[in-house]
C-alpha cells in the first residue's frame, strides 16, 4: 500500500493564541482598564497571529549555540555562534517591547501586566528567548534604582530599546562551583582600580570563575563579587561587566575566557557557559558591601518571569491537546472531545492553569504597582510574600499538567514535531533556576517574619470572600485555611514544614484570585461567569489545598518531627564521602 493511500490525521486548527485562550483575554478584561484594554488587545491579537504565521514556522532554524575555543593556529578566540533562529527571536522579542513596554510605562502601573501578557503568549514559541530578557530587565531595574547617573545616561536606554541595533541584553553572573543558590561562599573578587575619565561609576577589576551564566551572547552582565574583607554575604558588591570591549565578537577584549557551555537537559538554543574572570573590566553598582541587596531587584523580577514561563509553556501545551481533542476520531468515529474519561483529564489541566494564570497575573498587577510607587504598603508586604511562592508553585504543578497534554496526543505528542518535548524539557528548568523549591520556601518563611504580614494577606483574602454572594462549599472551606494561616507560618522552627507551607499558601492564593475572578464575572455579566464558579469551587475541592493541609497536620504532629529526619536518612541511605566520614 502507498503511503498516499493510508490514513492521516487531520492536524488540530492552529488558532490565534489570545483569541483561542479560554483564560487571557477575561483576565486582561478584569485587570485592565477599559481605554489601556482598548489599546492593548489589538497588539495582542497581532502579536498571536505573528506568532502563528512568522515565529511558528521558524522553530527548525533555531539550533543549538556552538563555542569556538581555538583558531586553526592554536589561538585562543572563544568564538560563540548562535544559530540565525535565535537572532531571529532575540530580535522579534526586542521589536515587541518585552523590555521597553514595562520602562516607558505609557499604562502606568498597568504596563507590567501588558508586558507579561505578551511574555506569556510568546513562551510556547520563542525558544527560551524570554530568559536573556528576564534578565536584561532585571538589570535595567538595578540601573534605574541603584546606577550611577553615568550608567543611567548610557547603558540603560540601551537595555530598554526596542531597536535591536541599539539594544543591550543582559546576563547575571552568581552561581560559582562553591555555592550554588548559596552566595555567601563566592569567591570572585574585585579589586579597585584608579578611575578613567568615562568611566560609569568604581571601577575596579573581577577575577573568579562563574559556573553557570546564561545568556552567554549578551552585551553585559550583572555580577556578584566580593568587594570587602567580610566574609559571607556581607562582603559582596554589585558590578556591571560588559563581555565585550568594545563590542567584538569574542569576549577576550575583557579578559573573560569561556571554558565551555553547558550540556543541558533543555533550553538548549540559550548559550549557558562557564567562564572565567582574569581582570575583567568592571564597574560597582550601588553601595560597596550592599551586593546581595542591590541585585534583589534582578531576582523578584526574574522570579515572576519565571512563574510566566512556567504558564506561558502550560497554555501552548494545552492548547494543542484542546485542539486535538477536536479532531482525533477514536472508538468508531467518537472525537476525543466527546470521550468523558479524556475530557475530564484536560478539565483538570485546565483548572490548573486558570489558577496560575489568576495567581502570575495578581502577582504581576502588585509588581506594576510597586514599581510606579502607587502600592500600598500592604500591597508590597504581599508582593514580597507572593515572589518567591508564586515562582516555586508554578514550576512545582505547570509540567505534570504538561506531561498530561502531551499523553493527550497519545504517539503524536510524543514526536519532537509538535514541539511538546521541547517546551516540557526547557520549563523543567523552572525548578532549579532563581532558586529551588526548598530554597524558595525558606525566603516565604523569611518574608512573613515581617510584623503582620501574613494577618493582612489574610484580611485581604477575607476581603475577596465577603463580596462573594453567598457562601459556597468552596467559600467555606477557603475561609477556613485563611484562618488557620498565620498559626502554621508560626510554627516554621519545624524543617519539615517549608515545601508544604508554600505549596499551601500558593493554593490559598489561586483560590482568592480564582474566587475574585468568578465574582467579578458575575457582577459583569460574563458569558463565562458560570465556568468561573465552577472552577473555584474545583480547585478549592480538587487544587490539593485539603490535601495538603493534611500532610502540613501530619508532619506537625507533636514527637514525630526527630524520628521522620533519622527515618528519611536511612531511606535515601546517602553515601557520604570519605572527607565526610573522617
Amino acid at each position: 500500500m502507498r503511503i498516499e493511500e493510508v490514513f492521516h490525521q487531520q492536524p488540530p486548527p492552529t488558532g490565534n493564541p489570545y483569541l483561542s485562550d479560554p483564560v487571557l483575554p477575561s483576565l486582561l478584561k478584569r485587570l485592565l482598564p477599559a481605554s489601556a484594554l482598548h489599546t492593548i488587545e489589538p497588539d495582542l491579537i497581532r502579536l498571536g497571529d505573528d506568532l502563528v504565521n512568522v515565529i511558528r514556522p521558524l522553530a527548525p532554524q533555531v539550533k543549538e549555540a556552538t563555542l569556538t575555543q581555538y583558531d586553526a593556529w592554536g589561538n585562543r578566540v572563544d568564538s560563540l555562534q548562535v544559530s540565525e533562529g535565535w537572532k531571529t527571536l532575540k530580535a522579534f522579542a526586542c521589536k515587541e517591547g518585552v523590555i521597553t513596554i514595562s520602562y516607558e510605562r505609557k499604562f502606568q502601573e498597568h504596563s507590567r501586566i501588558y508586558m507579561f501578557a505578551k511574555s506569556m503568549m510568546m513562551t510556547g514559541d520563542c525558544h527560551v528567548i524570554m530568559c536573556p530578557y528576564a534578565m536584561t530587565d532585571g538589570a535595567a531595574r538595578v540601573m534605574e534604582l541603584s546606577g550611577s547617573p553615568k550608567m543611567k545616561e548610557e547603558v540603560l536606554p540601551r537595555l530598554i530599546s526596542s531597536n535591536p541595533e541599539k539594544s543591550y541584553t543582559s546576563g547575571q553572573w552568581m552561581t560559582e562551583t562553591s555555592g550554588g543558590s548559596d552566595v555567601s561562599s563566592t569567591e570572585t573578587v574585585a579589586r579597585p582600580v584608579n578611575e578613567q575619565a568615562g568611566d560609569l561609576g568604581p571601577a575596579y577589576l573581577l577575577d573568579g570563575f562563574k559556573w553557570f551564566s546564561s545568556a552567554a551572547e549578551g552585551n553585559m552582565s550583572v555580577a556578584l563579587a566580593r568587594s570587602e574583607s567580610h566574609h559571607g554575604t556581607g562582603g559582596l558588591s554589585l558590578f556591571l561587566v560588559p563581555v565585550r570591549l568594545p563590542l567584538f565578537p569574542s569576549p577576550l577584549a575583557n579578559n573573560i575566557l569561556l571554558h565551555r557551555l553547558k550540556d543541558k537537559v533543555g533550553t538548549r538554543a540559550l548559550p549557558t557557559a562557564e567562564l572565567s574572570l582574569n581582570g575583567a573590566r568592571a564597574w560597582r553598582i550601588g553601595p560597596a558591601g550592599a551586593g546581595v541587596r542591590t541585585i534583589a531587584p534582578v531576582l523578584n523580577i526574574t522570579r515572576i518571569h519565571s512563574a510566566t514561563g512556567s504558564v506561558g509553556a502550560l497554555m501552548r501545551c494545552l492548547s494543542l491537546a484542546r485542539a486535538y481533542a477536536g479532531v482525533r476520531t477514536v472508538d468508531g468515529g467518537k472525537l476525543l472531545s466527546a470521550i468523558p474519561a479524556h475530557m475530564e483529564t484536560l478539565a483538570r489541566v485546565s483548572v490548573l492553569y486558570r489558577a496560575l494564570a489568576n495567581l502570575v497575573f495578581g502577582t504581576i498587577a502588585l509588581l506594576g504597582r510597586t514599581e510606579c510607587g502607587v502600592a500600598s504598603a500592604a500591597e508590597e508586604a504581599r508582593l514580597r510574600l507572593l515572589t518567591p511562592a508564586v515562582k516555586a508553585f508554578a514550576a512545582m504543578t505547570a509540567v505534570p499538567a504538561m506531561e498530561e497534554c502531551m499523553a493527550a496526543l497519545g504517539g503524536q505528542g510524543y514526536m519532537e514535531e509538535t514541539g511538546m518535548g521541547r517546551i516540557i524539557r526547557d520549563a523543567l528548568v523552572e525548578k532549579i533556576w532563581e532558586g529551588t523549591v526548598e530554597v524558595l520556601a525558606h525566603d516565604l518563611i523569611r518574608a512573613s517574619r515581617a510584623k503582620g504580614v501574613i494577618e493582612e494577606f489574610c484580611q485581604w483574602g477575607q476581603s475577596i470572600i465577603a463580596s462573594a454572594p453567598r457562601k459556597t462549599p468552596g467559600v467555606t472551606h477557603l475561609q477556613h485555611a485563611l484562618a488557620e494561616l498565620p498559626a502554621l507560618f508560626r510554627k516554621t522552627q519545624n524543617p519539615l514544614l517549608g515545601r508544604p507551607l508554600l505549596a499551601l499558601f500558593a493554593q490559598i492564593a489561586c483560590a482568592i484570585g480564582l474566587l475574585e475572578h468568578a465574582v467579578w464575572a458575575r457582577a459583569n455579566g460574563e458569558a463565562g461567569a458560570g465556568t468561573d464558579g465552577a472552577v473555584f469551587e474545583r480547585w478549592v475541592e480538587e487544587g490539593g489545598m485539603k490535601a495538603t493541609r493534611a500532610e502540613i497536620a501530619g508532619l506537625d504532629s507533636e514527637g514525630s518531627v526527630e524520628e521522620r529526619i533519622r527515618v528519611n536518612q536511612e531511606m535515601v541511605a546517602v553515601s557520604l564521602g570519605e572527607k565526610a566520614k573522617l
